[in-house]
């Protein structure tokens, strides 16, 4: 869906060299978008209008006989049409449609998608309760990534945040596989320096990458 055959199998390959250095488990998925953002077409549809609207003025300003030779009411025609397709491009250029994104938003509901992912395929489940999941959001450009109790006392939030770090610039980029790679590498050396050593009896969880589309 948005990784070639050779990619997932590089992904997988490097869940497991990480697993079997760290005794940890790792989950990582791609998803195309975490929230429909109802209302991303309606500010799009709002800065066309404003947009249209101030173009006229201007036009009305600097040429007097406009309303002479248009009734006012056929300005209303322009100012829809325009509206309506910024509303249509939003719905279809992803690049346009991320302008309205708010961020703080985007960013809790990438945290809400990949905390019910880490529910739904039971990441709980490891024997160490040591499951990682990490999540690129697509739509978003923004990476989550869940770690389960073992870890609470083992690593703290900034270690977490530098994985993240590594992987956000290319995931802007839209260089997905590369950054789930360099995510991986990132998480390995960050649980290698902190004592994590392969005690597993084997795996639990599937290496194979997920790819969702999303909300």
């Amino acid at each position: 869906m948005f990784l070639s055959r050779a990619e997932a199998d590089a992904v997988e390959a490097r869940i497991a060299r990480v697993e079997a250095r760290t005794g940890v488990q790792v989950v990582t998925a791609i998803v195309g978008r975490s929230d429909t953002y109802p209302e991303i077409p309606w500010k799009a549809f709002a800065l066309g209008v404003a947009t249209a609207a101030l173009i006229i003025v201007v036009l009305d300003f600097t040429r007097p006989d406009w309303m002479t030779a248009y009734a006012a009411w056929s300005n209303a025609t322009p100012i829809l049409g325009i509206g309506a397709a910024s509303a249509l491009l939003a719905l279809v250029v992803p690049a346009y449609a991320r302008l309205f994104l708010n961020r703080i938003r985007s960013a809790g509901e990438v945290r809400q998608y990949a905390q019910a992912m880490f529910l739904d395929r039971q990441l709980f489940r490891t024997t160490g309760r040591n499951g990682i999941l990490l999540l690129a959001s697509l739509f978003e450009r923004r990476v989550e990534l869940l770690a389960d109790i073992g870890f609470h006392s083992r690593i703290d939030e900034s270690g977490w945040a530098a994985v993240i770090s590594a992987m956000t610039p290319l995931l802007a980029r839209a260089r997905s596989a590369e950054a789930l790679l360099r995510g991986l590498d990132s998480l390995e050396e960050l649980l290698a320096g902190n004592g994590f050593a392969s005690k597993s009896p084997g795996d639990v969880l599937s290496n194979r990458p997920i790819e969702e589309s999303g909300a």
